[in-house]
């Protein structure tokens, strides 16, 4: 990754889209965006090596605009980042983030990543996920990105036994793979992947919502985004 090449612009403005969502109680896009943009103008000219530039520019403008609220009083409610991170991210992963999103109502922030992605969604997945009235809305395997990990309030492992990565806070799920496992293996995973995604959310203080309220506050959170 190069300064100001498409991948290294495209890694900033995730970092400046999911801190406006984050703070977008006390801050509007413009003042984030002005945040975004003196940070990276520090970094830049600080000789930081492209790769490491947006994670740090997500702490310190992080930093900044709960300084910034503190100070002038500031409504802050900042969603918390999840990562759940498994082997391929074909299944766990992708139905734990949709859980998680949905069951908060759009009060956490969940992605979903893999350690060695395929590029094939277990179609199970979706499957278990509609029987709930939850649609997969970020499907594409992916492998896990610097800046994620680092942005991450909690990274969560599923079934990664032999993973050695470590984020703020580091949970581990002991979770069977669904891969290759018929439709009813598949649910009974999903059904224990939702009792810890549940737990967490508790653990987070993040009240969990139920059915069309749901449905209601995860599309409002969506408006508002």
């Amino acid at each position: 990754m190069e300064l100001r090449s498409a991948m290294y612009d495209r890694a900033v403005a995730r970092v400046q889209d999911e801190l406006t969502e984050r703070f977008r109680d006390g801050f509007s896009p413009a003042e984030v965006a002005a945040v975004i943009a003196r940070g990276r103008e520090m970094l830049e000219k600080s000789g930081r090596h492209a790769p490491f530039v947006p994670a740090l520019l997500d702490r310190w403008a992080r930093d900044e605009l709960l300084s910034t609220a503190r100070r002038e009083g500031r409504p802050l409610s900042p969603l918390p980042k999840i990562l759940f991170v498994c082997e391929r991210n074909e299944g766990r992963s992708q139905v734990a983030a949709a859980l998680a999103e949905h069951l908060s109502g759009g009060r956490v922030l969940a992605r979903s990543a893999g350690i060695h992605p395929t590029g094939r969604l277990n179609p199970h997945a979706s499957t278990v996920l509609a029987e709930r009235g939850i649609e997969l809305r970020n499907p594409l395997p992916s492998e896990v990105q610097a800046d994620a990990l680092d942005a991450a309030d909690v990274l969560v492992l599923i079934g990664c036994s032999s993973c050695d990565l470590e984020g703020r806070r580091t949970v581990r799920w002991d979770v069977d793979d669904p891969y290759a496992a018929e439709l009813p293996e598949a649910r009974r995973i999903a059904d224990e992947v939702e009792v810890r995604v549940r737990a967490l959310l508790d653990e987070l203080g993040v009240p969990v919502v139920e059915g069309e309220q749901a449905e209601r506050e995860l599309a409002e959170a969506d408006v508002a985004r």
